[in-house]
């Protein structure tokens, strides 16, 4: 069910049990998971006591958006945040939910000192991969083949689950200049990678085709990052969607 032109949105921090239930619900009616693989209540409760964050997006009281994080800690002593799942409701997709919560994960975590925030995301998704680099300015800089195994989601479509891994520096020019919209000069672009753009239609109605594609797509990655290159950005056309690729710049924490 849509708004209303009377609903008020409203996005807060999580605190309580019936909320975390709630996200819990919400996951199974957006992905289509089976109940062993949703994200229990209990981990919402410890993210929230361990230094994440779960955040909701309310209209009129109703949770129509989620996000849950948890703390990390890189080899070398970095904290940051695995920022682990967002997910909106199909009614309330389109509309900035997304991004309002992103948003409100940046401002939160660098109020504590926090400048990284890293989740991951399935590269043959366009419209997240567009989302994930033009709209938040994070860079991709590793990939992971088949990360969670095959899942009981839909909109996985029977496929590995490969992942591409987004690191938001959440302090550098190329974010603070990206999230206020500010236009931002490319490096030089030393590598493509493109998905079509019907790729979700592929998933279902031909599924080797698909396969074949992520294949691909995989290749291409893991060999373009061994080759010292990184994703700085997307372009989207009424055929594809293209990963742009330069020289690795190394981020500071």
């Amino acid at each position: 069910m849509a708004a209303s032109q009377s609903s008020v949105i409203e996005i807060r921090a999580l605190a309580t049990i019936p909320e975390f239930e709630e996200a819990v619900r919400l996951q199974k009616e957006i992905w289509g998971f089976e109940d062993i693989e949703l994200l229990p209540r209990r981990l919402f409760v410890v993210a929230n006591k361990v230094g994440g964050q779960t955040f909701g997006v309310f209209d009129g009281g109703r949770m129509v958006a989620f996000l849950i994080s948890i703390p990390g800690l890189k080899p070398d002593g970095t904290h940051y945040l695995h920022s682990h799942m967002l997910g909106t409701l199909a009614a309330y997709q389109n509309r900035g939910l997304g991004r309002l919560l992103k948003l409100k994960q940046r401002e939160d975590a660098l109020a504590r000192g926090i400048r990284l925030a890293e989740w991951t995301f399935d590269p043959l998704e366009i419209k997240n991969a567009y989302f994930n680099l033009e709209r938040l300015g994070a860079v991709v800089r590793r990939f992971v083949p088949n990360q969670y195994g095959t899942t009981s989601s839909h909109l996985h479509g029977g496929l590995p689950t490969d992942r591409c891994v987004a690191e938001w520096w959440l302090d550098t020019p190329r974010v603070e200049a990206i999230v206020a919209g500010k236009p931002l000069p490319r490096p030089r672009i030393k590598a493509r990678i493109a998905v079509p753009s019907d790729i979700a239609r592929m998933r279902d109605s031909a599924p080797r085709q698909a396969r074949t594609i992520q294949d691909s797509v995989r290749e291409r990655f893991l060999a373009h990052f061994r080759n010292g290159l990184e994703v700085i950005g997307f372009e989207n056309t009424p055929e594809a969607g293209t990963y742009l690729l330069a020289p690795r710049e190394e981020q500071k924490a």
